[in-house]
C-alpha cells in the first residue's frame, strides 16, 4: 500500500468519520479475488485525487465490528464518508472510471 492507508475497528473513528475531507472506505478481504482487482486502480486514484479524497482499506476479517456496524454484506464494498456519515456505496469490482464518479460524487 503506497497510496491508501490501513485502518482498524480501532482507528476508524479518527481516520473516517473524523477526517477532515472525505473518505473512501475499500472493505475487503485476503481471500477475495475482486478486492485484488480494484486494489491497483484505488492506488492510481489515492495518488490522482490524494488532495481531494482519503482511501483507506478495512481488512473486514481482522476488524469485524466496522464492517458489522456498516452492515458489508459482500468485498469489496466501497462506501465514502463524508462529514463522519458514509453517502454513497458500492459493491463488486468496478472499473476506475465508476470509482473515480462514486468519489466526485461525495466532493
Amino acid at each position: 500500500m503506497g497510496n491508501t492507508k490501513a485502518v482498524t475497528d480501532k482507528s476508524f473513528v479518527a481516520d473516517v468519520l473524523q477526517a477532515d475531507k472525505p473518505v473512501l472506505v475499500d472493505f475487503w478481504a485476503e481471500w477475495c479475488g475482486p478486492c485484488r482487482k480494484v486494489s491497483p486502480l484505488l492506488e492510481e486514484i489515492a495518488g490522482e485525487m490524494g488532495d481531494q479524497v482519503t482511501i483507506v482499506k478495512l481488512n473486514i476479517d481482522e476488524n469485524p465490528e466496522t464492517a458489522r456496524a456498516y452492515r458489508v454484506m459482500s468485498v469489496p464494498t466501497l462506501t465514502v464518508f463524508k462529514n463522519g456519515q458514509p453517502v454513497q456505496s458500492i459493491a463488486g469490482a468496478k472499473p476506475k472510471g465508476e470509482l473515480v464518479r462514486l468519489i466526485q460524487s461525495a466532493l
